[in-house]
């Protein structure tokens, strides 16, 4: 065989790059769908479970030995595994809760499961960074526990609860491409598909900028809106 033919033959595996958009679109808009779903479902867990865990330690408003225990031990052994060991691990609890192990519906579980302890412990880190004078103001002003933490702790932790929202966003994104595994669609599962199983180069060329952008514009926005919370 000629060198000629070599290299078209290797062409012939490739998506035109004029078809390539017909393919990434779709699947970046389902990336964004699994993200957007699953950093929902984090915040409504995620912060709650993250003040109480500030709250409960020996810094916090009510100190409690024992809660603040349990939830850090969750909360470690949910940030223990990595996602792809916890994404096998938990498949039949996927399957109970969704009927399914495969698709964005399963994908969310486990991203919502690895996103959960992570996004706690970053709000954790950003309540401890608050000065215990002003919280200490706060009490002394009269204010109730739900008052305090409401308008002062989490009031005066905005820039670096934005900071960790950024963090796990990118997180969440790099999670999702890693979901593409078991066929939950997105660019992962696009990468996979095309660029690994059938050896096209132009769809893993664009997979991989596509994801590098994005995190870089993600960082980008997040960086910004840190810096006008900033007092």
């Amino acid at each position: 065989m000629t060198p000629s033919v070599t290299v078209a033959a290797q062409e012939d595996f490739s998506t035109p790059w004029q078809h390539v958009p017909d393919l990434l679109l779709p699947a970046y808009g389902e990336t964004w769908l699994m993200v957007g779903i699953t950093m929902v479902l984090v915040i409504i867990i995620g912060t709650p479970l993250g003040v109480t865990l500030h709250n409960a330690s020996p810094l916090g408003l009510y100190p409690n030995p024992r809660v603040f225990t349990t939830l850090n031990t969750i909360v470690n052994i949910g940030r223990s595994l990595p996602f792809l060991i916890l994404m096998a691990a938990i498949i039949p609890v996927t399957r109970f809760i969704v009927g399914t192990t495969v698709g964005i519906p399963a994908a969310i579980v486990p991203m919502t499961t690895a996103g959960v302890p992570f996004f706690a412990r970053l709000v954790q880190n950003a309540l401890r960074e608050v000065r215990s004078d002003v919280t200490d103001m706060g009490q002394a002003s009269g204010g109730t526990t739900l008052q305090v933490i409401r308008t002062v702790q989490l009031s005066e932790a905005l820039p670096a609860l934005a900071g960790a929202l950024t963090v796990n966003v990118i997180a969440m994104i790099e999670y999702s491409a890693i979901a593409g595994s078991i066929g939950a669609g997105g660019v992962g599962n696009l990468a996979i598909t095309y660029g690994y199983n059938r050896f096209d180069d132009n769809i893993m060329i664009a997979t991989a900028v596509t994801l590098i952008i994005t995190i870089q514009v993600v960082q980008f926005v997040g960086d910004r809106v840190v810096k006008a919370l900033t007092r």
